[in-house]
């Protein structure tokens, strides 16, 4: 079967693309973004690109059209389509199809954390021998793919709550039917296509709906936000999550929590697992922060759904490699340590810099930020932007003309510690110039910012040469 693939440089696309390939169908794409380092790993599976959107890409016709939901009415190449009565289906309905009706589904769901979880619950399930498959919005170091079918029965997928496609509305996730479900967390985002937390809530509902009475659903306790949709129905048994941390390491575990992560030292690098009051034991890693420690418990809680020992897990865990422009070091210049990461909700920031404010201590942070999402951009998280850069020392933040909000407004509470540059060479000269040796440069954002990370590994390089302090 010959499919084409509209946004196929996406994630979840490009995963789609090489997993269709692996099942042996001739797989060709166009995207308006075709660029490394999804092109070229694409490329390299023997896939075909095409710039753009012409209607000409679909000819001679595929035999199926894969429709990212990037696409809209009006781009040329969905117009013939239409016109022409080519088949087409979304990407979540043509994986549904053809790879996960025979497959133990496990769906790692929620605001943040997805990526980390699923490559967390990946690996443990590979480490156990079980030689998963497994689609996610990012690269597990321990795999260095975002997508393979694997060998066994089982499957993880990452589960994003934004719409399927330009005909089909509902949530992505909807189509995946796991037995196995993580919800994370639940926070109001994609305000493009949500319009309030409400919604969203009603999408999770239905995909609570899909879950069947023999599987499980995974989610930390007390959350509001969840325990609604919850109280909307649920029909399959649940096990819950909690944190504690070494100020209360004499209650490990949250009442009426089933398992609990405590957290041994701030840093969270030490944390000791409990089941139903019970220690299991404890792990060492090198991953940082209470988020990190959450998405674990919640991977070690669905791969045990599957059958792998938690003591089994807790080892794994220390073997496992993390996950590109999650906390990534890309490079160390003059005693100057450059971290790309993916943060771009509120949340998100905040915990990715208390995680980095417990491993450095009282280093200097300095926090870069794109606020490239259309949630961002709409100014939806202005009021609770400022406080979710606190743990920084500086702040540079990104704000084109085309911003859409007083930018320089939203950050006037942490005063003197807070830039704002529009044009992105001034904003690599202006931190190039503020950084010094034994600071850590985090770059958040949810897109390439045109390259900055490697623009600021190279203007630090020329500096430091230079012998320039």
């Amino acid at each position: 079967m010959h499919l084409h693939i509209l946004g196929i440089c996406g994630t979840f696309m490009g995963g789609l693309a090489l997993l269709a390939r692996e099942l042996g169908h001739r797989v060709t794409g166009s995207d308006a973004n075709v660029y490394p380092p999804m092109s070229t790993q694409l490329e390299a599976a023997g896939i075909r690109l095409a710039q753009g959107y012409a209607a000409s890409h679909l000819q001679p016709a595929p035999d199926v059209v894969v429709v990212g939901n990037a696409m809209t009415r009006g781009v040329p190449a969905v117009e013939y389509l239409l016109d022409e009565g080519l088949p087409y289906v979304s990407g979540p309905r043509w994986l549904a199809e053809h790879l996960l009706g025979a497959r133990h589904v496990l769906a790692v769901a929620g605001t943040h954390g997805k990526t980390t979880t699923a490559s967390l619950l990946a690996w443990l399930l590979e480490d156990a021998g079980f030689e998963p498959g497994f689609l996610i919005g990012g690269v597990p170091g321990n795999f260095g793919q975002s997508a393979r079918l694997g060998g066994g029965r089982y499957f993880v997928v990452e589960a994003d709550e934004y719409d399927t496609a330009f005909f089909d509305k509902r949530s992505k996730f909807l189509h995946y039917r796991p037995r196995t479900l993580v919800i994370n967390n639940l926070e109001f985002d994609h305000a493009d296509i949500f319009g309030d937390l409400a919604a969203i809530q009603r999408q999770f509902h239905h995909l609570v709906r899909t879950v069947p009475g023999s599987g499980l659903i995974i989610h930390p306790r007390g959350v509001e936000s969840i325990e609604q949709v919850l109280a909307m129905g649920c029909w399959t048994p649940r096990q819950t999550l909690a944190l504690a941390g070494p100020e209360l390491a004499d209650q490990p575990r949250q009442p009426g929590a089933d398992w609990c992560a405590e957290l041994l030292n701030p840093a969270g690098t030490e944390v000791r697992l409990h089941r139903d009051g019970t220690a299991l034991g404890s792990w060492s890693w090198n991953q940082t922060g209470r988020h990190n420690a959450s998405n674990a418990l919640a991977a070690i809680v669905a791969a045990a759904h599957v059958g792998v020992a938690p003591r089994a897990a807790m080892a794994a865990l220390s073997r496992f490699q993390g996950v590109r422009r999650r906390m990534e070091l890309r490079g160390e210049v003059g005693g100057v340590r450059l971290y790309d990461d993916f943060a771009h909700h509120p949340t998100a920031i905040a915990t990715t810099l208390d995680g980095l404010r417990q491993s450095v201590g009282k280093a200097r942070i300095v926090a870069v930020l794109e606020p490239r999402s259309n949630t961002m951009r709409a100014g939806v998280h202005a009021d609770t932007l400022a406080a979710s850069l606190r743990e920084a020392d500086l702040v540079f933040l990104f704000a084109p003309a085309d911003l859409g909000w007083d930018a320089a407004a939203v950050l006037a509470p942490l005063g003197e510690r807070a830039r704002v540059m529009e044009a992105i060479e001034p904003l690599v000269a202006r931190i190039s110039q503020a950084v010094q040796p034994g600071d850590h440069l985090l770059v958040m954002s949810n897109g390439g910012f045109q390259g900055i990370h490697q623009r600021l590994l190279d203007t630090l390089t020329a500096r430091f040469s230079a012998g320039l302090a």
